[in-house]
């Protein structure tokens, strides 16, 4: 058995090594990846052949959490690992999206990527290693690949830039970045920020490439140590380059035509693009009725002539698809309220592009529960994503939320997250947001940050700041070095054009951000002029929104759920629950409310909940009864508990019982307690003195006059 590794340094010291040839040997590639004691195994494989109908990538990317790698259980019933959880899902496309485009455009043969964490540690999140191990599999295979590629998280702590930083570190981050690279390129980016500027997103994209450029540098000498320089032969397209030539030649002009002539409906535009395609197929039929013709292949042939027309459109004429300049913003209508019976809700619609969005309002024990082997926690901000088939006018079923349903939904909970207020008492409810696509071209994920923005508005939630979210577009020329930013891309220029960047932000800065370059050598002062071009479209699209909606509700809606929060020491949350939860329950069925307990570091939290402010308010002094800190001088009407011959044991709140001794009841002198008091009876008393030990000294007498009739 021969085993090769390679350990890449950064520069502050981190040593993360990379293996081949122990694990998975029967994989076309495989390497355990490994920081401190996060291990992840990587594996690929390859068919040798493809389809004959396939002219595209059949690429599968999955990553999975173990948790033996934590030593934890599963969770439920089965105890096993099942369907991927949406963080899983998400890694799994941090991997693709950076993995896909290096792979050539005329290999189809299908392509399995695994990455599973074998080995966790809790403070070294393993999600920015994912693409590192399934890149350096890649290399050390005979899969052609154009990498090699990897990714670091990269964020800014207290002002200081950090990459891959700890677990714990990350909760003081203002900026939380995973970029993915070449050795040259940046090719992906995604995270969250808190309302940063575009110079210092442009920094920390330069720090994290310099990272990437040695993790790189060691997969290469991993391929070259185990030699697996050497990739693999493959034909997997047919082609005609006569048929090429004439399709170009016939179907350019007229294509362009079509492009040239801003048509705004994007069925109409699309079906005149197909009639170009029909009219050459007719023709050719006409020409050679017996003869058999390839129409896939014409198809496809066609698709790069229809790409070149618009590509050339725009860097010749500075003419777009649907006749806007190209940092004009689709015209924008909103409107709020729209749902009567939503606790929030609003449409947004731009241009073809439209959301319709609402919020739900919830206590916390509505939180999503997460269970996974390197998380468990909660979240109490929710927010889903729904692409509906009828968006886009697709004859399809709707069969729930897919992988790109969930990345869409997670980069527009990020770009919102950060307005939530985190004050419980400012905003004391679970918050889920849901945002239904109902057409569809171009940025969908920014119509639900916008829509959602409105939704939160019009529910009453206090949001510190309004955030609206644009799709910036790029074409470029390599042999004229022309280039064309577009802003607020349409479907058709994300598909035919090289980057699709997305910028969410409030008016002070930058939010949340999702990137995606198809090309090599993009430069910063390109994406510089991309992100100041964003910055003015986000505020024109925000400023639109405000027409509709300025600030908050002062109120919530009145048939939103009433929330109560109390702060209590957690010593006194064994009182409030009871036996076997008899106080809580007892008091819930009295007034009518839902009433739940969360645990802190340093307090517990009582959430009150329900639809009647009396019953809550009732609920409320009960439990500040229950909590209720005894104060030295204080007057109680307390419940005699027993008596003994020495005095009284008197309750002057919940679970707080004091001595009022025998030479405390009166000024007279008592010969038995029982002549004045019984069990039960209800008696005016004054707290002297609490001892250290926290025994109560109360008194009766000292509340009557002296020589006073009793």
């Amino acid at each position: 058995m021969q085993v090769f590794n390679k350990t890449a340094i950064l520069s502050d010291g981190q040593e993360i090594t990379i293996e081949t040839g122990k694990l998975a040997k029967q994989a076309d590639g495989s390497v355990v990846l490994r920081m401190g004691n996060t291990m992840l195994l990587a594996t690929v494989v390859s068919a040798k052949t493809a389809r004959a109908d396939v002219d595209f990538l059949p690429l599968s990317c999955d990553y999975r959490e173990k948790f033996a790698a934590l030593g934890r259980f599963p969770g439920g019933f089965i105890k096993r690992e099942t369907r991927p959880s949406e963080h899983e899902i998400l890694v799994s496309r941090l991997i693709d999206r950076a993995l896909r485009p290096l792979f050539p455009d005329d290999y189809h043969a299908e392509t399995f990527v695994n990455v599973d964490l074998i080995s966790g540690d809790k403070e070294v999140p393993p999600d920015a290693f994912a693409c590192f191990a399934a890149s350096a599999a890649i290399m050390v295979s005979d899969i052609p690949f154009n990498g090699p590629v990897s990714e670091v998280r990269v964020a800014r702590i207290n002002g200081e830039y950090k990459v891959n930083p700890l677990q714990s570190e990350l909760e003081n981050a203002d900026i939380d970045l995973m970029v993915g690279a070449t050795m040259s390129d940046i090719s992906m980016v995604e995270g969250e920020m808190k309302e940063v500027s575009e110079d210092e997103m442009v920094e920390a994209l330069k720090i994290a490439h310099e990272a990437i450029k040695i993790q790189c540098q060691a997969q290469k000498d991993l391929e070259t140590v185990a030699g697996k320089t050497e990739k693999r032969s493959y034909d997997h397209e047919e082609n005609d380059e006569e048929l090429k030539a004439r399709v170009f030649k016939e179907t350019y002009d007229k294509t362009y035509a079509v492009a040239a002539k801003t048509i705004n409906d994007k069925h109409e535009r699309s079906a005149a693009f197909e009639q170009v395609l029909t009219d050459f197929i007719e023709q050719l039929k006409t020409e050679n009725p017996e003869g058999e013709i390839n129409e896939s292949l014409i198809a496809r042939y066609y698709h790069d002539v229809h790409k070149k027309a618009a590509r050339d459109l725009v860097l010749k004429e500075n003419i777009r698809l649907d006749g806007r300049k190209l940092d004009e913003i689709r015209p924008i209508w909103s409107e709020v309220d729209v749902l009567p019976s939503a606790h929030g809700s609003a449409v947004f619609t731009r241009g073809e592009t439209q959301s319709l969005s609402t919020v739900t309002l919830g206590t916390q024990l509505n939180a999503q529960s997460i269970d996974g082997a390197f998380y468990q926690g909660s979240d109490s901000f929710i927010l889903h994503y729904n692409f509906l088939p009828f968006s886009t006018g697709d004859a399809r079923p709707y069969r729930g939320a897919g992988r790109r349903e969930i990345g869409h939904g997670n980069l527009a909970r990020r770009a919102l997250q950060h307005v939530i207020p985190e004050d419980g008492n400012i905003n004391p409810y679970t918050i889920r947001i849901v945002s239904d696509i109902l057409e569809s071209n171009g940025s969908s994920s920014m119509a639900t940050v916008c829509a959602g923005t409105l939704a939160l508005m019009d529910a009453g939630v206090k949001i510190t700041k309004p955030v609206s979210g644009i799709a910036m577009g790029l074409i470029t020329d390599k042999e004229t070095g022309k280039y064309a930013i577009l802003s607020d891309i349409l479907g058709d220029e994300d598909h035919l054009g090289d980057m699709d960047f997305k910028v969410t932000g409030t008016k002070d800065g930058i939010t949340a951000t999702q990137m995606d370059i198809k090309i090599d050598g993009l430069s910063y002062e390109i994406l510089g002029k991309a992100l100041a071009q964003a910055k003015e479209g986000r505020l024109h699209i925000l400023g639109e929104m405000m027409k509709t909606i300025s600030e908050p509700r002062e109120h919530y809606k009145e048939h939103a759920p009433k929330l109560m929060r109390i702060d209590v020491p957690k010593d006194m949350i064994g009182a409030i629950i009871g036996p076997g939860g008899k106080n809580i329950q007892a008091l819930q069925e009295k007034t009518d409310t839902i009433i739940s307990i969360d645990t802190l570091e340093d307090k517990g939290v009582v959430e009150i909940s329900g639809f009647d402010q009396e019953n809550m308010d009732k609920a409320y002094a009960k439990i500040q009864e229950i909590i209720a800190v005894p104060e030295v001088g204080e007057i109680y009407m307390g419940k005699v508990k027993t008596v003994q011959s020495y005095g009284a044991f008197v309750e002057i709140m919940p679970g707080t019982t004091g001595l009022l001794h025998i030479s405390e009841i009166d000024w007279e002198r008592i010969d038995k307690v029982e002549d004045v008091l019984k069990e039960g009876d209800t008696v005016k008393v004054k707290l002297l003195h609490i001892d250290n030990n926290g025994r109560l000294k109360l008194s009766r007498k000292v509340l009557i006059e002296k020589n006073q009739e009793k």
